[in-house]
């Protein structure tokens, strides 16, 4: 009897073939970071610039990330997290340090720019109405290039960090000002918007822009007296337009303003710097006349404030007295929900990373695009922030005429 022929499937089949496991290929770009996340050390600062979600996806995308131990703890994200993520837990200041590009939320403090060496890039919160001119120094000394996040622009003109910050402060301002009216904390013992037969709170806003607008929405929606003031006028019309309210603005003039302060319960300072630092719209005799007991909340006071009278503080001892009106001065409000405020973060930087990964690196992404060159304020030894330049006077190097010598 002829066997009959085996086909060359069934001899594979007898011969038990398995598949085997294969690791996934990490995606990778023009260009590879090493990044570092220092923990804060200065002004009870919580938040954290990247979520460990944002970590894992960087990490795919074959880039390495540093976090110093416990920096997340503020925002409520743990080292386990951001390990199982696929970060480098470390345990000094010294060793995050040792990364290309360090990525922190405060403008690091001199013993923090020992750490740092020639050629690295910091991508940080600039407060140039607090930054010293020996930490300027100290970073073009060592020839870092310095980003400063609230001047990075969109492709539109927009400055997302700064509007998603303000978007914070404004929600969170209004529960410190029902907080610090209250008899507990030696205010002025009223609701912030009146009951029937009890007429509302005043509220005074001072700018109209992203930080202006939510703490204009969420007083409304308290029942308070809103009044703004700006002397941009489609600033105002667009506030108008967007809380959809029939609402007070008014222009700054000094006599209209002063007369608003002597009846408000809060006057909140929002106006945003225009050449580097705010400028005082409200004079210390303008608070001398204002009711005792009554608030200022200065959310201008990283840029010098637009209050005369406004000293900076802490979220440790946040308010002082002054004229018997009770001052709220703390530069980082939205530290104060720090998770909040780093999901938000993340969710700029992480997309910016990948950017100028594919870019070729944080130099050819900052002569590739002008809305990410406007954040640079430092260059391979000099300044190239014209307002901070003049501040300090140092000298100015044009970084689009360096672009061009570049090029």
């Amino acid at each position: 009897m002829n066997e009959k022929k085996k086909t060359g499937f069934e001899t594979l089949a007898k011969t038990g073939i398995y598949t085997q496991e294969k690791l996934m290929p990490v995606k990778k770009g023009k260009h590879s970071f090493f990044i570092g996340l220092p923990k804060e050390i200065s002004l009870q600062e919580n938040r954290i610039s990247l979520t460990p979600d944002a970590v894992a996806l960087l990490v795919n995308h074959g880039h390495e990330v540093w976090i110093e131990t416990k920096a997340g703890e503020g925002s409520k994200f743990s080292d386990k997290k951001y390990s199982e993520a696929g970060a480098k837990i470390v345990y000094s200041a010294q060793e995050v340090y040792k990364a290309d590009v360090i990525l922190k939320i405060e403008p690091p403090t001199l013993e923090e720019i020992e750490f740092f060496r020639p050629g690295q890039t910091l991508i940080s919160a600039l407060q140039s109405g607090q930054i010293q001119q020996e930490n300027i120094n100290a970073l073009t000394r060592k020839k870092i290039t310095g980003l400063a996040w609230e001047y990075i622009e969109d492709k539109v003109g927009g400055m997302p960090i700064i509007r998603a910050m303000s978007e914070i402060a404004g929600g969170t301002i209004l529960l410190i000002a029902a907080e610090y009216l209250s008899t507990t904390k030696k205010g002025k013992g009223v609701l912030l918007g009146g009951i029937t037969g009890v007429p509302s709170s005043k509220v005074v806003i001072i700018g109209a822009g992203t930080a202006a607008e939510y703490s204009a929405r969420a007083a409304l929606a308290l029942g308070a007296e809103v009044q703004v003031f700006d002397n941009h006028l489609y600033k105002l019309r667009r506030i108008k337009h967007t809380l959809g309210h029939q609402l007070y603005t008014s222009t700054i003039d000094t006599v209209t303003l002063s007369e608003s302060l002597k009846t408000a319960d809060v006057v909140i300072g929002a106006l945003r710097a225009e050449k580097g630092r705010a400028r005082h719209v409200v004079s210390e005799e303008m608070v001398m006349n204002m009711r005792p007991d009554s608030l200022i909340i200065d959310l201008s006071i990283d840029q010098g404030g637009c209050i005369a009278t406004s000293e900076i503080t802490t979220l440790d001892k946040p308010t002082f007295r002054k004229h018997d009106v009770i001052h709220y001065c703390v530069p980082n409000v939205a530290s104060r929900v720090a998770h909040t405020a780093t999901t938000a973060l993340s969710n700029i930087f992480t997309p910016t990373i990948l950017r100028a990964a594919e870019e070729g690196g944080v130099e050819e992404m900052i002569f590739s695009h002008k809305w990410f060159m406007k954040g640079v304020y430092t260059y391979k030894g000099g300044v190239t922030n014209e307002s901070m330049a003049r501040k300090f006077g140092l000298k100015y190097k044009n970084i689009e005429l360096l672009f061009a010598a570049r090029v």
